[in-house]
């Protein structure tokens, strides 16, 4: 076979070459199906090969498909953030659009300790972020991550805003239940916040439900309530990191919705184009941009590709095809069943260990006990097996993180793109059966003592 000039995530791997795909199947060069349980990174929201998508590439690439976003705008763009205003209610009436989560959430960053330099605050320059997170990869981005296996070969580079325990109930970090503990991680911010001070605190960032870094970790009710209460009183601005959760994926057009909280600014990217098109934004709320229009009127940040007409067009035609098919309600419908058979594989299998989820966002953790709930050490690497287990079985599962340290755990994360049917559902699941039945089977024997 001649030598690939690509490099992929993993040197001297060989991964199959995609053909094509439909709707939440995927399929290789040598005609082998897979059910894309995870939409690929948690992004194909509306699965695969949707003409209408295809058909506003076309259109929209016939016309223009960049121009330079201090030079021009562009109907796609302006239609896009308008799109934004109104599915958020008019709550969000301004976005700043990016290529990607990770520059969405550094632009975040930005925008907030802007946002106080322009009020007279230049102090107010540090991010507060929790442990078991991920913001993504650029230095600002991992800066905010608390995802200690991705930031260790960049530590020097870093700065130290992870300072707050994750909403881990399968795990509380204080060991306490949470029907009685009173939110005690939501209030470990404000005992944070003491420590640096306010007047040094740009922002709190935090994702609804924990993605990558912990398999979908849902907070108890309360806990985001009190956090934005927290934020409020000290003057931080609340950025909530929706590039997994926003735009349907939980059953909610916002992830933030579930709990009745506003956030200042909220970072979109994944869903927002359905994977047809690298886009993602920041978008923020009238008080966030308020100063800077009455200062500077203009915000320090933005990419080559920022905004280009072509990805505009196409994300906006993949939010009218969400809102157009009831995507929102389909996946919460959808998460509901999918979720109660996940809940019969767990009486199953005795090393699955904890569920958890909304809508089509949905974590599986693994345990070697499950009363004691030890986890696998990272050095077993059981995530990567049942993974590749699951590739051969022609289902795609997608890696997350777990454990009290970060490093130890192994857990998955379902998310299926929101378009999946019933019968989809089923198959996912017999699917899902043989790979966690090869799993115990041939290789969890070898970790286990004897």
């Amino acid at each position: 076979m001649e030598q690939s000039s690509l490099i992929k995530p993993f040197l001297g791997v060989a991964y199959p070459t995609i053909s094509h795909g439909k709707g939440v199947y995927l399929y290789d060069k040598e005609g082998k199906d897979y059910l894309d349980a995870s939409s690929g990174a948690v992004t194909s929201n509306i699965g695969h090969g949707v003409q209408e998508i295809a058909d506003a590439m076309v259109q929209q690439a016939s016309q223009v498909s960049f121009v330079y976003r201090s030079q021009f705008t562009s109907e796609a763009a302006e239609k896009l953030a308008r799109k934004i205003a109104d599915l958020t209610n008019g709550k969000l009436p301004y976005s700043f659009f990016v290529n990607s989560g990770s520059e969405a959430t550094e632009t975040a960053l930005k925008i907030a300790i802007q946002h106080w330099q322009e009020k007279g605050k230049p102090r107010k320059q540090k991010i507060i972020s929790r442990w078991m997170s991920y913001h993504g990869i650029t230095i600002g981005a991992l800066s905010m991550s608390g995802h200690p296996i991705r930031r260790e070969r960049f530590t020097a580079l870093l700065e130290s805003y992870p300072s707050v325990a994750p909403p881990y109930c399968y795990r509380c970090p204080y060991q306490l239940d949470h029907r009685t503990c009173g939110m005690v991680c939501a209030l470990e911010l404000e005992s944070s916040i003491r420590r640096i001070g306010a007047d040094n605190i740009a922002a709190f960032i935090c994702e609804p439900v924990i993605g990558a870094a912990g398999g979908a970790i849902v907070p108890p009710n309360g806990y985001f309530q009190k956090l934005k209460k927290i934020c409020e009183e000290h003057d931080i601005l609340f950025i909530a990191d929706e590039v997994m959760t926003g735009f349907g994926r939980t059953g909610k057009m916002l992830a933030s919705e579930h709990w009745g909280v506003e956030p200042d600014i909220i970072t979109f990217g994944k869903g927002i184009s359905g994977g047809y098109t690298p886009i993602a934004a920041a978008a923020m709320t009238e008080k966030v941009l308020e100063p800077i229009m009455n200062g500077s009127r203009s915000i320090m940040g933005g990419h080559t590709l920022s905004a280009n007409p072509l990805s505009c067009a196409i994300a906006l035609a993949v939010l009218e095809y969400m809102e157009d098919n009831d995507l929102v309600e389909h996946s919460a419908k959808r998460g509901k069943e999918l979720f109660n058979g996940l809940k019969k594989l767990a009486k199953k299998y005795s090393f699955i260990g904890d569920l958890r989820g909304r809508g089509l966002l949905i974590g599986m953790e693994f345990v070697q006990d499950k009363e004691t709930k030890e986890p696998f050490p990272k050095t077993l690497d059981v995530t990567a097996e049942i993974i590749k287990a699951g590739m051969n079985n022609g289902i795609i599962l997608y890696p997350a993180s777990a454990g009290l340290d970060g490093i130890n755990g192994a857990a998955i994360i379902i998310s299926p793109p929101l378009i999946i049917t019933k019968e989809e559902s089923a198959e996912l699941l017999r699917r899902l059966d043989s790979t966690l039945g090869e799993f115990k089977d041939k290789i969890l024997p070898g970790y286990l003592p004897s």
